[in-house]
Formats: structure tokens, sequence, C-alpha cells
């Protein structure tokens, strides 16, 4: 069942900044630096941009990142009070355990979002409707085009046109645990394929495939699954789709970042 009141505010906003148990991040071995977080990127690390965003954002009360050690983050001059939460096995799992500790609504976001302002945060908050138990923030393959041409991201095509994920999650209510637990049995599936299959309905991958499932169409599938209002929110800007994930993107966020427009 879904609220029908506005999230209240302020916020509270979760920052995914830990590490995988046991694997390298390749970005951060390159830099010679622990974790992809503190990555600098034109001179600043890269978390630090982010909570600037995040802090110059009037609804979010509360910041806290999820790392393995806050000690790396010492001496990085951070501008913001934060807290710390441990990070648990993998993504989902690490949004979970912030859903249990910190309630609902909680806005997530991940620490190699070096591009983040303030205004797409607020765009994104605006747009959700007090309906909705979870939203994600798009980007439009045309808008990505238009704001950042010859970029490479990773799109996801459907009938009414092609998008890419900004890292930017509201879980709304309570009911937005649905979705996670969703994610996280999809990730438990994601390396069989007919299970992977079976959980989404081969219905809707046939339209996915055939070129006929929508936007609509998709969220209506995950909230059928997840027993959640779900809503994916195109913000205007395509500069909001570019992460930082290897080294090409690193170069374009530099770059993006010597435009005093991008700045």
């Amino acid at each position: 069942m879904t609220s029908t009141q506005p999230a209240p505010g302020p916020l509270t906003v979760l920052v995914l900044a830990g590490t995988r148990a046991g694997t390298a991040d390749p970005m951060a071995t390159a830099a010679n630096v622990s974790h992809k977080a503190i990555l600098p990127v034109a001179g600043r690390p890269m978390i630090a941009r982010v909570l600037d965003a995040l802090a110059a954002c009037p609804r979010i009360r509360r910041i806290v990142i999820s790392i393995e050690t806050p000690g790396i983050l010492e001496g990085l001059e951070l501008d913001h009070p934060v807290d710390f939460l441990p990070p648990a096995a993998g993504p989902s799992a690490s949004v979970m355990a912030a859903l249990r500790t910190l309630g609902t609504p909680l806005l997530v976001t991940t620490a190699d979002h070096a591009l983040l302002r303030p205004e797409w945060i607020e765009t994104f908050l605006d747009s959700v409707d007090a309906h909705c138990d979870m939203a994600a923030a798009v980007a439009m393959e045309a808008d990505i085009a238009r704001d950042v041409p010859g970029t490479k991201r990773t799109m996801i095509r459907l009938a009414d046109g092609a998008f890419s994920g900004c890292n930017l999650f509201l879980f709304r209510t309570p009911a937005s645990i649905g979705v996670v637990e969703l994610w996280q049995r999809i990730e438990q599936e994601r390396k069989r394929p007919i299970r992977m299959a079976r959980l989404l309905g081969i219905g809707t991958l046939l339209r996915y495939m055939t070129g006929g499932l929508t936007r609509s169409a998709l969220c209506a599938r995950v909230g059928s699954l997840s027993q959640a209002a779900v809503r994916l929110v195109p913000l205007p800007d395509g500069r909001a789709a570019v992460d930082v994930d290897k080294p090409a993107d690193l170069l374009l966020v530099e770059s993006l970042l010597r435009n005093p427009a991008a700045s």
C-alpha cells in the first residue's frame, strides 16, 4: 500500500562509498588510493564534490556515508558534518541496512557521482509524486547526446525512449523496502539467466526484447513484484548520467568541470 502524503523534509541521504570485499577497484589502484571515493577529480577528492552538492540542498538534514574505514576521509577538509554506517556485502545490502537503521524517506547516491549538482537533486525531489514509494532518476538519451556528446553510457532501450541511470534514488516510504528485496533477489540470480527470466516474467522480457516495453510498463512490473509504487524520473540535464567508472569517465568529468557552465 502506498502513502498519499508528500515525502517529509528534511531528508537523510546515504552516500555509497564502500568497496566490495576482496575486490580492488581498478580506478583506485591506478590512482594509488584505497577507495575510489577519494580519487582526485580536478584536484579535489570525488566524494567531497558529492558532499558539497548534498550540503547545498536545504531539504537534506543529515548525510551518512557507507564506508568500511571512515578514517580514510580524515584530512580531506570536508566542510560538512557527516555520520558513518558500515557497508554490507554489496550496494543492495548496504541500502537495505541503511533503510533498517535510518528509516524512510532516504535519498541514496554514490561517491563517484562527481558532477552531482544541487539543482538536479531538487528537481528530482520535486518530481516525485505523493503516490510513489520509490523513485529513480534517469537521463534520456537525447539529453545525454545534447549535453555530453560522444560519451558512452549504459542505456536501457524501451519503446518510449532510451535512458541511463543517474545514481540518485529516493526510498520514500517503508514499502520501498520491497524494491530492495527484489534488487537483492535479482543480484542472487544474475548468473542464472533462466531463473532471472522467471523472476522478472517471460512476458516482460519478451516485450523488452521485441521493443514493446515502456517505462510505465517496466515500473508496473517492478511494482507488482515488490508491492511498491515505483517511478522513473527523467532529469533535464544529460550530465546527470555521468559517473566515474573508468578512465575515460574521469577525463570527461574533469573536462566538464573545467567548463564554467558545468562547474
